[in-house]
């Protein structure tokens, strides 16, 4: 079943010169961690993040003086979509309005009275400016909290409607929503209710996920689970780490994934046992630095390297192109069919060759 036929039906919303939700490609968050202030480093990290591949960047704005910092991002000639981040100070969401922000994100509840909400959509209103609302465990209304008893799925969920009916009330719809969670489950679960309950973009992520292996693998969870019920448009992989990192651990999200248009190169290898007879492991090492290194990690082929003739083939057969080993030799297979003997040595060249014969077909 390919991904549009599952995918939720969402709003499409317009984020400076990007387009989420609806059939919109599913868009790459991040989020800088300079000294807003610090114009200087905080444009450099937005260039790098661009060049890794972010879509949308989103930045902190504490202060007055910080979201000043707008005007020297556009002078820098960056055309990235950046996002505002705002706690409680309804002057500092209408400052960033006025200075050219792409999107603003706030908790509609934490700003103060309806006057303050009314005047923070008007704003983004009459710019075409985006409101994302925001919500995690920590920040949920004490009569939610009550009436839940814990910040439950359910709680994070009311939460995120009561944040955009406050928007609807003042005729506010370019929304976006984000529910995490630092717990995956919970995460999973209240993104699953939202989806249901409203047409609004979703923005998915696992808050506090940590650094390393810890980071990614509960956000692979969190993310990849929601995203295969069909549900996301934009998504952040927040990690205890630089944040170009974030970037390449969402696009191993979506590879993995498969999705249309997105999935980028997907290499599948078995796990080796007693009858592989090629060096299976090292060779799979040394083929992705190899495909890395001549800049192909983005061509949407299946490649498969697999450890024996007895089943690689048949294993693989979805893949466009791929190996079976056997001693000091390999089979190259297309779609499953064997179409030549190798030298173990021209495997790595040969299967470059094909990804890029391949590459060459698909802009013909």
């Amino acid at each position: 079943m390919k991904y549009h036929d599952i995918r939720r039906k969402s709003k499409e919303v317009k984020i400076g010169n990007r387009a989420i939700g609806g059939t919109n490609p599913i868009a790459i968050q991040s989020m800088t961690n300079t000294d807003t202030l610090d114009a200087v480093a905080t444009v450099a990290q937005i260039r790098a993040l661009e060049a890794a591949g972010c879509d949308i960047v989103r930045i902190s704005v504490p202060t007055l003086a910080a979201a000043e910092t707008i005007l020297a991002i556009k002078a820098a000639g960056v055309s990235i979509p950046i996002v505002a981040d705002i706690h409680f100070d309804y002057k500092i969401a209408l400052r960033c309005a006025e200075l050219g922000f792409d999107k603003i994100r706030i908790n509609p509840g934490n700003i103060g009275d309806d006057a303050r909400v009314k005047s923070v959509c008007d704003a983004c209103k009459s710019r075409g400016i985006p409101i994302r609302i925001g919500v995690n465990s920590g920040s949920l209304e004490k009569h939610i909290l009550a009436k839940h008893g814990a910040p439950t799925p359910a709680a994070l969920c009311e939460s995120a409607l009561y944040h955009a009916a406050l928007l609807e009330k003042f005729d506010f719809d370019q929304t976006v929503i984000s529910i995490k969670a630092s717990t995956v489950s919970d995460m999973i679960a209240a993104n699953r209710l939202l989806a249901q309950s409203c047409a609004y973009p979703i923005h998915l992520g696992v808050t506090e996920a940590g650094g390393g292996d810890r980071g990614l693998i509960k956000s692979s969870i969190g993310i990849g689970s929601v995203l295969c019920d069909g549900i996301g448009d934009t998504l952040r992989v927040s990690l205890t780490d630089d944040p170009v990192l974030e970037i390449g651990a969402a696009k191993k999200i979506l590879r993995a994934i498969g999705l249309e248009g997105q999935s980028g190169l997907d290499i599948v290898s078995c796990p080796t046992c007693a009858r592989t007879k090629i060096d299976l492991i090292p060779l799979v090492k040394k083929f992705e630095a190899a495909v890395k290194e001549a800049g192909l990690e983005d061509v949407p082929v299946k490649v498969a390297l697999m450890g024996c003739v007895v089943n690689g083939p048949g294993e693989a057969r979805e893949a466009d192109v791929g190996i079976a080993g056997g001693i000091g030799e390999a089979v190259l297979f297309r779609k499953g069919e064997i179409v030549e003997k190798i030298p173990e040595e021209q495997v790595i060249e040969r299967l470059l060759a094909e990804i890029c014969l391949l590459k060459d077909g698909m802009h013909s």
